[in-house]
């Protein structure tokens, strides 16, 4: 074998090896921007007490200030039955943590005009032209209104599209239910062409209801990139920014790092979730980009770190700045936000009063959780990132808002 072919072999090893590490934020010490260490550690005692407590089987929490990590611990097991401990590798399920990286994903098209964000949805998806509307329950059925104004894909966007998830009591929660959208087998395509024979639960544009809007816009990235949507994720966000454990499967190879999924038990403690949806190993229906990511702390630390720096991380730029300027502004008028304590970006919630939050924070914050009780938090104004994960579904506890609380109170600048 030639010299150069030598080389070129073991430049491609180099490569692949890159891809297959994680890559971490720079650590610092707390003081070293602004925050102390002595406040930091008070995190460990209040997350410790909810595992004692046999309340969560365990809990990751990390910060990340000015671009350095200074705070990472883990409390308790990924596996109780298996005596596993959380690790800083362990891999999570993310669940609506999938929403703001989907919503990155048609933003990255969005800058190369393929569309306007008032374009309707149906110059991509056609059946999505003549959708109809509820209006009131009949004997027979239902009235149906025509569309006053077709959904947009900024409507997608801000779950403002008359979609839903179909978990209440109307007839159209109904029909979601008779169709299973969520039903295995099913592929991004066939979920869409379902919801286009069931009507909106309300005009587009007039209210704000969390909905499968976002694994429409899954679709929406197939149609546009003429890609597969997990390889479109694959190729323009998780590779170029070193996500090497983020995805819609668990290899084989992973599956020791995988952690198990509890929820409570009405007579206290916690048991196992043997009836796992839709993130349980690899996916048997569409890549649910509404809810179908697994994922570690430090991967998505580094999608939260790319926000936070404008697009770009490590030299690789994601979106421009003025994107994200876009995707971090409030975008639901009060009229239709409802009662919802805070705005809503381009996939993510921003708070606009932190009153009315009742909590620490900066105007300007967004963030999102998971079904699994995971979360995160990205504030521009302090330059400040919170990421924690567990698995725990129809969580009661508020050790969400407590890792906000201790997080915030360490700043000392």
């Amino acid at each position: 074998m030639k010299l150069e072919h030598v080389i070129i072999s073991l430049l491609l090893l180099i490569c692949l090896a890159a891809y297959a590490t994680p890559l971490e934020l720079p650590k610092a010490s707390p003081e070293d921007v602004g925050m102390s260490s002595e406040r930091l550690e008070r995190i460990k005692p209040v997350m410790q007490e909810y595992v004692d407590e046999n309340k969560l089987a365990g809990v990751l929490t990390m910060v990340a200030r000015k671009g350095k990590v200074v705070h990472l611990e883990t409390f308790g097991k990924m596996d109780i039955a298996q005596d596993k401990p959380i690790m800083e590798d362990t891999i999570f399920r993310i669940y609506s943590m999938s929403k703001p990286v989907t919503s990155v994903a048609v933003m990255a098209l969005y800058e190369e005009s393929h569309f306007r964000l008032d374009e309707k949805v149906s110059k991509f998806i056609p059946e999505f032209k003549d959708l109809k509307v509820f209006k009131s329950k009949t004997e027979d059925g239902m009235e149906l209104d025509a569309l006053e104004h077709e959904m947009t894909i900024r409507h997608l966007l801000t779950h403002t599209s008359g979609l839903t998830y179909g978990w209440g009591a109307r007839p159209v929660d109904e029909m979601y239910r008779a169709a299973k959208i969520f039903e295995p087998g099913t592929t991004l395509s066939e979920m869409t062409q379902k919801l286009a024979k069931i009507p909106l639960v309300f005009q587009p544009g007039t209210k704000w209801e969390y909905s499968v809007s976002v694994d429409v816009l899954g679709y929406l990235v197939e149609v546009i990139s003429g890609m597969p949507f997990e390889q479109f994720l694959q190729q323009r966000l998780f590779k170029p920014l070193g996500m090497v454990d983020t995805g819609f499967d668990v290899p084989e190879n992973k599956r020791h790092r995988y952690a198990e999924l509890y929820r409570p038990q009405t007579e206290g403690g916690i048991e196992v979730v043997t009836d796992v949806p839709l993130s349980n190993g690899p996916h048997r229906f569409f890549p649910s980009g509404g809810g179908g990511l697994v994922s570690t702390a430090s991967d998505y630390m580094r999608f939260c770190q790319m926000l936070l720096n404008g697009g770009v991380l490590d030299g690789v730029r994601i979106l421009g700045r003025k994107t994200v300027d876009i995707v971090r502004m409030n975008h639901v008028p009060d009229d239709v936000a409802g009662d919802r304590d805070t705005g809503f970006g381009l996939g993510f919630s921003v708070v606009l009063d932190v009153r009315k939050t009742g909590e620490l924070s900066s105007a300007g914050t967004i963030g999102w959780g998971g079904a699994a009780a995971t979360t995160f938090w990205i504030d521009p104004q302090e330059q400040l990132i919170g990421v924690l994960m567990t698995q725990l579904m129809s969580n009661p506890h508020p050790f969400q808002r407590q890792f906000r609380v201790l997080t915030y109170s360490a700043i000392a600048d």
